[in-house]
């Protein structure tokens, strides 16, 4: 096994006590003196110390002393790119020298240049860098992610990132979920015939691929630079047919109807929203889906049209939040940094925010059953923070106050 920056030990039965515990991630509804009892790494019982039951008080279970310190859930990175080849900071200093986008690209250059080293790298290379991405994410807490295909825009290339995303899981103290996102952009050799290319994804690619059970979930990237409406419908119809769940890549850019769309087939989400309407919001309320805010993106392309907060928040749309790590507009594997940006850029409340890397990045993956709520029954994924407050999480910038983490039950020191 990779080295982790969570170290586990062997036990999965303690008590952790001398705590203040936020259940749900928000900070206006606590317990404090609490406790936490894992039997076998599942909750059996978490509340007020004082209150515990005899049967766990008499019970011979290692205690921890969290010395009056906050735990939270398992924070949820919802919306990840991680599994790629080599990176694209050239081209960043490129655009900063005055490069235009489409100057770059005829240079091989934009998500062409991550698909050519994607394609070219193999599982072994692939598994290594998205590694070094996923272990900084769990050196702050994270015990669950999202990560989507899409830089192969081939059978063999997908498969080979869904394989190394399925191996991270398997490899690291956290729970992945897989999305197929084939239909992230025309590849070089379909340039000119994306409806092609979407036959190809929807006859070939995402058949076989949820045939050898490494997909969770569908996306696809509906706008005027990648998929028209018409394009997207035809995918998510074959996702339907298969029995996946669907989420999009919506009004990053502009509004071409993508979260109309999403909506009519009951999409778990959709992120990025810059360009959302009211009529999408009232869309999004009925049919129950999730607004996934994506800061770190908003912020590294210069974005200056900000999601619609007041429009979600005056139809209470749940809002989650995650860093969209990926190469080319989101270079980012902090998601503690999402939170502050989330407040500084979005105008977020502190709770909003924590909301969003909680228990609103459980409904985004459609898992609010199993992640973002800590209760009895439910597994033993928490974080202990070394901070006197929970607005600290969002307030910091570069400061990682993450204490330890314990996962299903396995605890150990962040370094």
């Amino acid at each position: 096994m990779p080295q982790s920056p969570v170290k586990q030990v062997q036990s999965a039965y303690g008590i952790w006590h001398n705590a203040r515990i936020a259940p749900a991630g928000n900070p206006d509804q606590t317990i404090s003196d609490a406790a936490i009892v894992v039997r076998n790494g599942v909750i059996a019982w978490i509340g007020s110390e004082a209150e515990m039951p005899a049967e766990f008080i008499d019970a011979r279970l290692p205690r921890h002393d969290v010395a009056n310190r906050w735990i939270t859930p398992g924070l949820i990175d919802c919306h990840t790119h991680l599994v790629y080849g080599g990176n694209r900071a050239d081209e960043f200093a490129l655009r900063l020298a005055g490069a235009s986008y489409e100057e770059i690209a005829r240079r091989g250059g934009g998500i062409v240049s991550t698909v050519r080293a994607t394609r070219e790298a193999d599982e072994e290379s692939l598994f290594r860098q998205a590694a070094r991405r996923l272990e900084a994410l769990l050196a702050e807490g994270v015990t669950t992610i999202e990560i989507k295909s899409g830089y192969g825009l081939d059978l063999q290339t997908e498969r080979k990132m869904l394989r190394v995303a399925r191996r991270l899981g398997a490899s690291y103290p956290v729970t992945v979920y897989t999305t197929f996102l084939g239909a992230h952009a025309v590849p070089p050799e379909y340039q000119g015939r994306a409806d092609a290319y979407i036959d190809l994804v929807c006859n070939e690619m995402l058949p076989v691929l949820h045939a050898e059970g490494l997909i969770d979930a569908v996306d696809v990237f509906c706008e005027n630079i990648g998929f028209s409406v018409a394009q997207s419908e035809r995918v998510f119809a074959v996702a339907s047919k298969l029995g996946l769940p669907v989420k999009m890549h919506a009004d990053q850019l502009s509004n071409i109807g993508a979260t109309q769309l999403a909506t009519r087939f009951k999409a778990l989400s959709v992120d990025h929203l810059e360009h959302l309407s009211e009529a999408d919001v009232i869309e999004m309320q009925q049919s129950g889906t999730v607004a996934v805010l994506l800061p770190g993106a908003y912020y590294f392309i210069r974005e200056t049209k900000q999601p619609p907060l007041e429009l979600l928040r005056r139809h209470r749309i749940p809002m989650a939040i995650s860093t969209d790590s990926n190469p080319g507009t989101s270079p980012t594997t902090s998601l503690l940094l999402m939170l502050n940006m989330s407040c500084t850029l979005f105008r977020m409340t502190v709770a909003e925010a924590l909301l969003g890397v909680t228990g609103n990045a459980a409904l985004a993956l459609g898992k609010a059953d199993r992640h973002g709520l800590l209760a009895a029954g439910r597994a033993a994924d928490f974080v202990i923070w070394s901070v006197d407050s929970l607005a600290e999480l969002a307030y910091w910038s570069g400061l990682n106050p993450c204490s330890a983490v314990v996962r299903c039950g396995l605890s150990g020191k962040a370094t």
